[in-house]
Formats: C-alpha cells, structure tokens, sequence
C-alpha cells in the first residue's frame, strides 16, 4: 500500500456558512447535488462521489458507523442538534482559517459564527454582485448608484480579504474598463429592469423577489476593474464553458498588482491550471475537486499538478449550508493530495522532505502569501 504524505494546516480560500436549521432527508439531500436541479425520480443524490464521502467521513464524528443508512445518520444529526453536529464537523476539518464569501442568501453563518464553531480565524470575501444590489437598494437615481457603489468598491476592500465575483457566464470579460458613457447606460438599464421586477412582485406576477436581475455586462465589467484596482485578490467563478471567456480579462489585468483566483475550475481543470501557469498573477482553486471527485480525487489533482507550478495551488473546500461539504471537502483533499506526493516519494522521485512542503503550500502556505494572513 502507498504511503501518504500528511497534509497538516489548511486554508479554505473560498467557501461559504453552514446553515442555522434542521434539514429534512429530501432537503439534505437536494444540497449534496452539483446542481439546483432535484435528482431524477427514484433516484437520491446520496448516490454520489459526494453522498458516498459524506457516509464515509461524517457518521463516526456522530458517534455512528462509517457508511451506515442515511435515514439513521439524519435521525443522528437531529439529535444532537444543528449547533453541535455543526461544531463537531468543522471542529474535525482542520482548517485555522475560513474565507468566506457572504453573497448567499438563506440563514447561513457569517464567518463570526462560522469560525465560532470550527475553532478557526474566518475572514469575509465580498461578491461584487451582491454589492451591487444593496447598494442599489439606498441609491435613488443612476449617477447616486454609481458614485455610492464606487465608495462600497472601496470601503469593503478595507476589512475584507478579497473580493470574488460569480458572473463568468456573461458572454464575455472584457480586457479593459468600460468608459463612463457605457457604464452608466448599463447601470440603467439594469436598474430599470431591477425595479420592474420588483414591481412584478409586489403584484404578484412573478414567483420571486426583486433584485434577482443579473448585472448587465458592462455594469459587471465595471465592477470587476474597480476590484482590480483596490489590489485584493480577485476570485472568478468559472462558468460551465471554462475559463476561455476570461482569457482577454486575465491577460490585461497582468501586472496591475491583483492576483486573480480561478475558482471551481473542475472539469475545467487542466485548462485552469494551465493558465494558472502562464500568468504570474493567476492561481487555480482546487475547490470541490475532492468532494466532487470522491474516490477519484488523487488521479484528478494529480493532472492539475502537471500543469500548474505548485505555487499556485490553493486548496478550498467550496462548500456550502451543509457542515458535512466543510469536512468532506478537507478530508477527500487531504487523502488524495497525500495519496499523490506519496505515490512519488515511494517511486524516488520526490523527497519526504520536499513533499511535505509541497503539501504545506498548496494546503495553506500559497493562500496565507495570495490574502495576506499571517502564519501561523
């Protein structure tokens, strides 16, 4: 059997709080799908890489059998209660510091809470889109929005570790600023349907709330520079076509002094991985590749180690509203990545020594240089 290298201190670059309610069997499982979508009828999302991890590592920390039925681990969990069964999960991921993007809606933990809980530092990453939405909600015409917007840009970079943005499926990043004529057109534009939309609610014609209008994509554009050019890293959630739409925007942002964190590049991954290797301000995330990836997650990092410098390798989880995501996320990537580095110590083409400081950077030591967090 291989040996493994152990994968000590972890950062979780990009994930998100776990929710504050008791879930129902059809409600948990809805939240181990890759997708908004339910699973197909008769079928259960259980029946996944994720759902197979979560019966691996999470019942023992209950108290119950690895891989025992999930009707009894949910009966489990609601007796101890969210609080505690949240407590005992992330308290046995560990990660010393969370990131975490606050732009979900729902009753989620904010990263007080959250580090609360897991026993670890948490810090905020602010979703540009969402800012734009609250700050839309006190403006009162469009030249206010965009004045009391620039002021947010800059104020949230001053306690917040980064920024991130989930708009890569806009057709296109553009690899330069949108000038003030095509900004504040697009701002109204995206206002107006902002408030019709919310209009529509008020009557009762649509089946949600307002705010829900995407940015328009000049509008995202605008705000995607402005982050540039406060310095904190950026982080770009991929789309389903991959990182080929943020190619232009990732080469023109060189040397503007921000890094630009590629996020959820799985199945995606060779393709970030290799821009992560061609720009020195770019850096892929590892985030869900494990949890996704289940048994096959040493085989799938392997292949992203290929092509992307070691240095620009940062773990995260990615999770979200289930403690179960957190601790499946940091359990699969440290069996796989110590299951990798192991295999090449074994075969003499790697050191231990170099292998577990291999296993130090891409786990936390790239994330605690890219967001500036002190060491521990």
């Amino acid at each position: 059997m291989t040996d493994t290298v152990p994968v000590a201190d972890l950062v979780d670059q990009n994930c998100h709080g776990v929710l504050r309610t008791e879930l129902g069997l059809g409600t948990f499982e809805a939240r181990l799908g890759a997708t908004p979508a339910p699973a197909a009828p008769g079928t259960t999302f259980f029946d996944t890489q994720t759902g197979f991890a979560v019966r691996r590592w999470c019942p023992p920390l209950l108290g119950l059998e690895a891989h025992c039925p999930p009707a009894h681990y949910l009966a489990r969990r609601r007796e101890l209660g969210v609080a505690e069964t949240s407590r005992r999960l992330l308290r046995a991921t560990g990660v010393s510091a969370h990131l975490v993007d606050t732009g979900l809606p729902g009753d989620l933990t904010g990263p007080a809470e959250l580090a609360s809980a897991a026993g670890s530092e948490a810090r905020e990453i602010v979703r540009l889109e969402v800012l734009a939405e609250q700050v839309a909600d006190t403006s009162g015409t469009i030249d206010t929005f965009l004045v009391n917007l620039g002021e947010a840009v800059h104020t949230a970079a001053s306690s917040a570790v980064a920024f991130t943005s989930v708009g890569a499926d806009a057709p296109y990043a553009a690899p330069e600023p949108p000038g003030p004529v095509r900004v504040r057109a697009a701002a109204g534009r995206w206002l107006a349907r902002r408030e019709t939309e919310r209009r529509a609610a008020r009557r009762g014609t649509v089946g949600r709330g307002g705010g829900g209008a995407p940015l328009e994509p000049e509008l995202l554009d605008h705000l995607r520079w402005s982050a540039v050019a406060c310095g904190l890293p950026l982080q770009l959630r991929l789309g389903t076509a991959g990182p080929a739409r943020l190619a232009d925007f990732v080469a023109a942002t060189e040397g503007h002094g921000c890094d630009l964190v590629l996020l959820h590049g799985y199945p995606h991954h060779r393709q970030t991985a290799a821009l992560a290797g061609r720009h020195p301000h770019v850096y892929a995330d590892l985030g869900t590749v494990p949890a996704r990836t289940g048994a096959r997650a040493a085989a799938v990092l392997a292949e992203i180690m290929e092509l992307a410098p070691f240095g620009k390798l940062l773990f995260s989880s990615g999770a979200q509203g289930l403690p179960e995501l957190h601790l499946v996320g940091a359990r699969q990537f440290r069996e796989a990545l110590g299951r990798v580095l192991g295999a090449w110590v074994e075969d003499g083409a790697w050191t231990r020594r170099d292998a577990a400081r291999v296993a130090t950077m891409i786990g936390s030591g790239n994330a605690r240089r890219v967001y500036g967090l002190r060491e521990r």
